[in-house]
């Protein structure tokens, strides 16, 4: 295949999927192993790595204003009941740590799951049925009950902890992750995933920035660029945040009318698909 078709059509699955709770690492694996590309090359990790970035950066754009209100408020927060301890600000970085310590302890196991497809398809069920009964059992349940100037410490903990599932268990999804974990919590579908995609900044940031420093720093992944790949690289990046900006918007809207279990029962039968395929 056409390496810019290749480079959009990755970009496009890339945009489509980071941010909603279906996994966007396992449906990349999923392509590139079903298009036949040889996921040891280099380059190609690269190009991973390159179009998360452009995913990751519709996120700080995107909230930009609601970013800019957290930092004007600290610490009192909007309403002025807020302390150092429970601004959305340091909440969102206890979540970040609660996932990057255990994260980090367990990089050997992650690494070694990265590339298992079967694991992909059987998480693909597994979160699934978990996000269907919970949020047909939490979603109504927690309707309406505050926002993120409401969140408390145990249930920026109970979010954080839970993210930690999605690069231990490939598959997972940290959208999926953290979104069951704050509606367990009992924060409404659309706090759970406000602070959701609050909580991908610094998640999504240091753990494409931690692959990117591995990749540089390992001589088998070293790549030198030519025009060529540099232009493919910059297409994938570019199409990446377009339909991940698309993504983010239509999702906002979607979930404060709707609930999860849309892409609750997309996992279960692309699960089913991905293990008929292996087995």
């Amino acid at each position: 295949m056409n390496d810019y078709i290749l480079s959009c059509l990755l970009g496009v699955v890339e945009g489509l999927t980071e941010f909603l709770p279906v996994s966007s690492t396992a449906h990349l694996r999923i392509t590139e192993a079903l298009l036949g590309m040889d996921l040891s090359s280099g380059y190609w990790k690269m190009f991973s790595i390159v179009i998360q970035f452009g995913s990751i950066l519709v996120l700080p754009i995107y909230f930009r204003r609601r970013i800019a209100e957290f930092f004007a408020t600290f610490p009192q927060g909007i309403r002025g009941d807020r302390t150092v301890l429970t601004h959305p600000l340091t909440l969102t970085l206890i979540a970040f740590l609660c996932t990057a310590a255990p994260a980090f302890v367990l990089t050997k196991l992650i690494g070694k799951n990265l590339e298992n497809i079967r694991l992909m398809g059987i998480s693909f069920i597994v979160g699934g049925i978990i996000m269907w009964l919970v949020d047909s059992t939490y979603g109504p349940k927690n309707q309406g009950r505050g926002d993120v100037e409401t969140i408390n410490m145990g249930q920026a903990i109970a979010v954080g902890l839970c993210q930690v599932l999605a690069p231990v268990f490939p598959g997972t999804s940290r959208s999926m992750a953290t979104i069951v974990g704050g509606e367990l919590a009992g924060l409404s579908r659309s706090t759970a995933l406000e602070f959701s995609f609050l909580l991908s900044i610094p998640t999504m940031a240091a753990a494409t920035g931690y692959d990117l420093l591995k990749s540089i720093r390992n001589p088998e992944d070293r790549v030198h660029f030519d025009a060529h790949g540099i232009i493919v690289l910059l297409i994938g990046f570019v199409i990446a945040f377009i339909v991940a900006w698309g993504a983010v918007s239509w999702f906002m809207q979607w979930v404060r009318s709707r609930g999860f279990t849309p892409f609750a029962i997309y996992r279960i039968l692309a699960g089913i698909a991905v293990l008929a395929w292996q087995w």
